[in-house]
């Protein structure tokens, strides 16, 4: 029997090219959307495609985050070193965070891991604001976020309570070489830590970082804004 809808997958397996390259066609518009339902194909729409024209536009295979951050720090002049036990400059995070920004694309259906053509990657490279870009979106972890912030761990705690920072992605750090002392730790961006203390000035921040270990906190008393109706 004749297939006669077709996904990504099945589309570009029809034209046998990568399906990375197909949905970065996708992505720029190359080819029309899909006019069988919200993601499919017809076959007429599948075989009016030009295969090499999809091929053209991506030309070398996806690369996956990691590497791109890598040619990010490789373009501020920071590399990221592969010393074992050595913080990169750039991370997966902060590439993932331009994802997130619109000026990455994710080539991927993995949600551990993200695909980018390069072409794409080498665009980002080159801007004049890479640096504030990368700055912005580092991660910082909880104790981090705090110390950046001059308050205790326990204030910030209450921060992430009330919504005033959120986290968008988690990493699972384990304690040891078992999966039982695996905990997951929720990272920020700089860019959002840095932007609570001017998005909350009813808070008398001197006298918040000025209060003693083991004294309660005077955010514990205050209670998360309702949501929108």
């Amino acid at each position: 029997m004749r297939r006669t809808e077709y996904d990504e997958a099945q589309a570009a397996r029809r034209l046998k090219v990568p399906v990375a390259a197909f949905r970065w066609v996708r992505h720029t518009g190359l080819i029309p959307a899909p006019d069988a339902s919200a993601c499919q194909w017809s076959r007429a729409a599948v075989e009016a495609l030009n295969a090499d024209a999809i091929r053209a536009a991506m030309p070398s295979p996806p690369i996956s985050g990691g590497a791109a951050a890598d040619r990010i720090a490789d373009a501020l002049g920071t590399p990221n070193r592969t010393i074992h036990g050595e913080p990169a400059n750039v991370t997966a995070f902060v590439v993932r965070r331009f994802v997130d920004r619109g000026l990455l694309f994710d080539l991927s259906a993995n949600p551990d891991g993200t695909l980018h053509h390069s072409g794409q990657v080498a665009e980002v490279c080159c801007r004049e604001d890479l640096a504030d870009l990368v700055a912005a979106d580092t991660p910082l972890g909880p104790e981090q976020a705090a110390a950046r912030l001059r308050v205790r761990r326990a204030d910030f705690d209450h921060m992430v309570r009330l919504g005033w920072v959120r986290s968008p992605q988690s990493i699972e750090v384990r304690f040891g070489t078992s999966r039982a002392g695996a905990v997951d730790v929720a990272l920020y961006t700089t860019a959002s830590v840095d932007a609570v203390v001017t998005a909350h000035p009813e808070v008398d921040w001197e006298q918040l970082r000025a209060v003693e270990k083991g004294r309660r906190s005077p955010l514990a008393s205050l209670r998360p804004a309702p949501a929108p109706a």
